[in-house]
């Protein structure tokens, strides 16, 4: 046995992909889609008076940070026990994912971003499709349908007035975060989980710096107070460490098809706490595309994965 695959093994869950730890996986996806949907709604303050990229890029640099302090012995072990190439496709595909995400928010309306950028769910059988030739059965088709749907009214019924450069890069943000759960599952047969997050954690500060000074002219925090740095933190600590962590962590036992499928409840958690922290309300259509995910997301837990 390598080292490589010792390591592995002492840091997933003793059975993979196994049916009686399935609903241990889904519940990490459950906590990262809660984790995000109070995320979300708070992060609105911060935004109004921080810069975008400034804010991601110490975010990012605080997980990093958080995480080389914490586990840096693990780290370098994880990386000595894989190779570049292991890690390298699923950490720029998050990061891209997340900081062309942002970038969409700024040319078109955020709920045309998060209709598209939720279309990761479809494109990630897709994509595992087409790279690893991996298909999946007849009876999934009719549930990736149903959350077009259950997404598109959820998230102001699309909120699609045309086709620009704002809705190509949602729809770029969807095919990147698509790829970093394809390209992670595989790369967890070699890396460990703790190890993957910690480089995505880098490599979305580094992504997110290099926004930052493009479009923004460097790192700007001045107007930054005690509200916004308790935000930045939550996001940094919960949202990227944690929920990086525990989307690895699922990875590790459930298909990348199935993990994208769950991480629908995000949209639902988020227009959740946005009632809650916000008082905003969903309309009827709202609520019918929240009913009909959560369905999805039901009948998808309760099948085999293939």
């Amino acid at each position: 046995m390598t080292h490589s695959s010792t390591l592995n093994k002492r840091t997933t869950l003793p059975a993979k992909k196994g049916v009686t730890l399935r609903w241990l996986p889904c519940g990490f996806i459950l906590l990262q889609s809660i984790l995000y949907g109070i995320g979300d709604p708070i992060s609105k303050a911060a935004y109004e008076t921080v810069p975008l990229y400034s804010l991601l890029s110490v975010r990012y640099l605080i997980s990093f940070v958080f995480l080389v302090l914490l586990f840096h012995k693990r780290i370098l072990q994880g990386l000595r026990a894989c190779s570049v190439k292991d890690w390298l496709l699923p950490s720029l595909c998050i990061a891209g994912g997340y900081v062309v995400s942002n970038a969409a928010i700024v040319l078109t309306t955020a709920t045309a971003t998060a209709f598209l950028r939720s279309l990761s769910t479809v494109m990630t059988p897709l994509l595992a499709l087409v790279v690893f030739r991996r298909k999946f059965g007849p009876r999934h088709i009719p549930i990736l349908l149903l959350v077009v749907v259950g997404l598109y009214l959820l998230c102001g019924q699309g909120g699609l007035s045309g086709f620009g450069l704002g809705e190509l890069f949602g729809l770029l943000s969807a095919l990147l975060l698509a790829g970093s759960l394809v390209f992670g599952e595989k790369a967890l047969n070699n890396v460990d989980p703790v190890t993957l997050t910690t480089v995505q954690a880098g490599m979305s500060a580094l992504l997110a710096l290099v926004f930052t000074f493009l479009f923004e002219g460097g790192i700007h925090l001045g107007s930054a107070g005690g509200t916004e740095w308790a935000i930045i933190v939550y996001m940094a600590i919960l949202c990227t460490v944690a929920g990086y962590l525990l989307q690895n962590a699922a990875l590790g036992h459930i298909s990348s098809r199935t993990v994208a499928l769950l991480q629908c409840t995000g949209p639902v958690m988020t227009a959740l706490f946005s009632r809650l922290i916000l008082g905003e309300t969903l309309s009827p259509a709202g609520v019918l595309g929240a009913g009909i995910l959560l369905a999805c997301v039901a009948a998808e837990t309760l099948m085999k994965e293939n």
